[in-house]
C-alpha cells in the first residue's frame, strides 16, 4: 500500500448527503449512530460526526494523523465518543463487530489499498443490514482535464491511456484513480446497491474568484447542480457515491 493521504475533505455538499443519512439512521431508532471512518486520517469528518452525537470509531494506520485526531477530539470534548484503532484497512474485520454500523466511510482510501474489492468487502462486512456506505475516490478524468489545462498534455495522454489512471513509473501517492463506472461496479461487485453518485468539485477548483461578493455563492448553486449532471459530473475532482447493504 502506498502512503496513506489524509481523509477525503469532501465538499459542503458531501456532508450534507452524510448528515441526510444520518438523520435517517436516527428515524430507523438509531439514537446514536455507530460511524465507521476507515483511513480516517485526522479526523476531519470523524470529530463533527461525534459531536454530533454519533459513536465513531476511526481506523488509521497514521500515528501522526491519530495523534492530531485525538487533540482534535479532546478539544471539541467528544474523546469519549471516538475509538481510535492503529491498523490499516485490511483489519477492519479485527476492531468492528460484522454489522454493527450504521455508516461506513472509505474517503481517499480506495486509491491507495493494495486491494480495493477486498477492502470494500469488509466495509459490507462490517455495516449494518439497510446501513450506507459512503466512497469518496479521486477521478481520473478530472486528472486528466486539469494537466491539459496546464498544458501538461504528455501526462495527460498518459494517465488517460494507463487502466488505473496513474503513471507508471511515476512517483505518485496513490495507486489508482475512478470513473463513474468503475466505482459504481466495485461497489456493485460486492453487493452493495449504489444510490448516487455524485460530482465533488467540478470546477472548484480549477477556476480563479472573482472581485463580485456573490462569487462564493454562486460557484456554491452551480457546483449543487453541475455534482449531479452528466458529463459535468463526470469531471469533477472527486466522485462521491452512496451505497446501501441489503436490509
Amino acid at each position: 500500500m502506498r502512503a496513506e493521504t489524509s481523509a477525503g475533505h469532501g465538499s459542503a455538499a458531501v456532508r450534507k448527503v452524510l448528515e441526510t443519512e444520518l438523520r435517517a439512521a436516527r428515524a430507523r431508532g438509531a439514537q446514536e449512530p455507530v460511524v465507521v471512518d476507515v483511513g480516517g486520517g485526522s479526523g476531519v469528518w470523524a470529530v463533527p460526526f461525534a459531536a454530533a452525537g454519533c459513536r465513531v470509531t476511526v481506523v488509521e494506520p497514521s500515528l501522526d494523523a491519530l495523534a492530531t485526531l485525538e487533540r482534535r477530539a479532546t478539544e471539541d470534548g467528544v474523546a469519549d465518543r471516538i475509538t481510535v484503532v492503529a491498523d490499516d484497512a485490511d483489519a477492519l474485520g479485527e476492531h468492528v463487530r460484522p454489522g454493527t454500523a450504521d455508516l461506513v466511510l472509505a474517503h481517499s482510501l480506495l486509491e491507495v489499498v493494495d486491494d480495493p474489492r477486498r477492502t470494500m468487502a469488509s466495509i459490507v462486512e462490517a455495516t449494518a443490514p439497510g446501513g450506507a456506505v459512503s466512497v469518496l475516490v479521486a477521478n481520473r478524468h478530472a486528472a486528466v482535464l486539469h494537466r491539459a489545462l496546464a498544458g501538461r498534455l504528455v501526462e495527460a495522454r498518459e494517465l488517460l491511456s494507463q487502466p488505473d489512471g496513474v503513471r507508471s513509473g511515476d512517483a505518485e501517492t496513490v495507486l489508482r484513480r475512478f470513473d463513474v463506472d468503475g466505482v459504481t461496479a466495485l461497489l456493485a461487485d460486492v453487493g452493495l446497491s449504489v444510490e448516487t453518485v455524485r460530482g465533488d468539485g467540478v470546477v472548484s477548483e480549477i477556476v480563479s474568484p472573482e472581485e463580485a461578493e456573490s462569487w462564493e455563492s454562486d460557484l456554491a448553486e452551480f457546483e449543487t447542480v453541475a455534482a449531479v449532471t452528466s458529463p459535468l459530473r463526470d469531471v469533477a475532482t472527486r466522485l462521491h457515491a452512496l451505497a446501501r447493504t441489503r436490509a
